[in-house]
């Protein structure tokens, strides 16, 4: 699997980078792409060192087969789209801020943006994230048609570096002493569709979905966030929200965003 960590030297792209080595650090047949655009010819030998002084820091991390490019191009998003795209990239990691309060707004935009693009998952890596291990993952899921809202096969293909305990988590206000039809429906499906990680269930029944999913993060020691929004346009509004932003800001847990 290739796997795209586009950086710009700040320390939250760099944290993001060296999360990911560690991430890959023992596993077989997988590729980082260390990802730079500069935007003037100028910068282009600065922008070269950069990268080499990265590569090197990142390679005494972990044995992992690690690959640069730098790009002389205007447009991030569509270089790094592009670029995804032509290597079948399986995962893109991008940092959420940078080190200055203009760099959260550029690069904490650009990288939900990079998840609107719906080219691959997208491993969201919060600035205090340390990767140790991941044992424990949370998928949250509405139950809805899970068998074509669900991207099972890239999902997987991320789950299977870690080979973690499963976690399927629905919040919903609704929910009362015995689920529906329709509840026990999905969940068989979605059982036959992650069979190989014995996946556990959990329907809470209460209306701050948000706050509830940090709870349910901090209680069952979380250590990767799985979400599946349905439509652009509304992912993006999710993320706009106060508690959702402050979750994908100072979370101290990943968030692997894969649209269905």
């Amino acid at each position: 699997m290739t796997i795209i960590v586009p950086t710009d030297f700040s320390a939250t792209a760099n944290n993001a980078a060296n999360y990911a080595v560690r991430m890959l650090h023992g596993t077989y047949d997988n590729t980082l792409i260390l990802y730079h655009v500069y935007d003037k010819a100028a910068d282009e030998a600065d922008a070269q060192a950069n990268m080499d002084l990265l590569k090197s820091e990142m390679q005494s991390q972990g044995a992992v087969k690690i690959e640069t490019r730098c790009e002389l191009n205007s447009d991030f998003i569509n270089s790094l789209e592009r670029l995804a795209r032509h290597f079948s990239a399986g995962l893109v990691v991008m940092g959420i801020t940078g080190k200055s309060r203009l760099e959260q707004v550029f690069f904490g935009s650009n990288t939900l943006k990079m998840v609107e693009r719906n080219v691959c998952p997208v491993l969201i890596v919060p600035p205090a994230a340390q990767f140790t291990k991941v044992t424990n993952v949370a998928l949250t899921s509405d139950f809805h048609d899970v068998r074509h809202s669900i991207p099972h096969v890239p999902i997987k293909r991320t789950l299977e570096l870690f080979r973690p305990s499963l976690h399927i988590v629905n919040v919903n206000s609704e929910h009362y002493v015995s689920l529906t039809e329709e509840y026990l429906e999905q969940r068989g499906l979605l059982v036959e569709m992650f069979r190989e990680f014995n996946p556990e269930f959990y329907f809470i029944g209460t209306y701050n979905v948000e706050e509830t999913i940090q709870t349910f993060v901090m209680d069952k020691n979380i250590d990767m966030l799985i979400t599946v929004p349905r439509q652009r346009n509304l992912f993006a509004s999710f993320y706009k929200t106060s508690t959702t932003r402050k979750l994908a800001y100072e979370s101290t847990v990943p968030i692997l965003a894969a649209h269905e």
